[in-house]
């Protein structure tokens, strides 16, 4: 009986570009990006105010991403203010895992590694969009709210200035509030490890599913398991998605009583 080969939880090496190192990962987000790039510059050629089947599908698909963004956010402006980024988010995450269900992923051999593996299988990649995503809701706060007012829902040092001034309850009310703004530091880190592992874990797991099936039946009887992992790439995609989009919409919310 042939040994089972399950995918390590590192990515493998293929080749290299002088130190730096190619993984099969990294192939699988060079096509998924060479896929964007090319559709997104034969859509542009298309548009016009008479509409291909194409543009028209596209344009269904925006909307209705819209109507879901809109249901988070409450607000069309801030939707499409946030649309760049978390749409982004969405379809590469979504294509990046459908392109792991390739013939060939896995199995197309460079030396004795794949050639080809689901890009969301490389923890590197998860923790590097779940960082971006992030950061992009700071940057959203500092650009709606101002500087000052979105980091003083982390640290209020200011109120604990003051707080000097107005006797032992204050200073102990301000010191709570700064060690409840420590505590927020820190969950900004959790979100970081929780989108990054989330999707990491789902579509590795997925993966082992699909090698261990693939190892022990044949060709068709996968094929159930393919349709539920076209599910689970949607999910996963969605769920990075709106989280994203619940972190910027939090981010650049006004902190209650800063209007007065």
């Amino acid at each position: 009986m042939s040994q089972l080969h399950l995918p390590p939880l590192a990515a493998e090496t293929i080749f290299h570009i002088g130190r730096l190192p190619v993984t099969n990962t990294i192939v699988n987000t060079w096509i998924a990006m060479i896929i964007f790039l090319i559709f997104g510059l034969v859509l542009r050629h298309r548009v016009s105010l008479r509409p291909s089947k194409l543009q028209n599908w596209c344009e269904y698909f925006l909307d209705l991403l819209l109507g879901y963004f809109d249901q988070v956010t409450g607000d069309r402006k801030k939707t499409l203010k946030f649309l760049p980024v978390v749409g982004s988010v969405f379809f590469f995450i979504l294509l990046s895992n459908w392109l792991g269900l390739l013939p060939g992923t896995g199995s197309i051999l460079i030396g004795h590694e794949p050639l080809l593996r689901p890009a969301n299988t490389d923890l590197n990649l998860t923790i590097a969009m779940a960082v971006v995503a992030v950061i992009s809701s700071h940057i959203f706060g500092f650009l709606t709210v101002g500087v000052f007012t979105h980091l003083n829902k982390f640290v209020q040092l200011g109120s604990l200035v003051k707080s000097i001034r107005n006797g032992p309850i204050a200073i102990f009310t301000a010191v709570i509030e700064f060690a409840v703004g420590l505590i927020e530091i820190v969950s900004e880190a959790a979100k970081v490890v929780s989108l990054s592992l989330r999707l990491f874990g789902n579509i590795f797991a997925g993966e082992v599913l699909m090698t261990v099936i693939a190892s022990l039946v044949g060709l068709l009887v996968p094929t159930p398991f393919m349709l539920l992992e076209l599910l689970v790439g949607i999910i996963q995609a969605s769920v990075f998605a709106m989280l994203t989009l619940v972190y910027m919409s939090v981010a650049s919310a006004v902190p209650h009583g800063a209007e007065h």
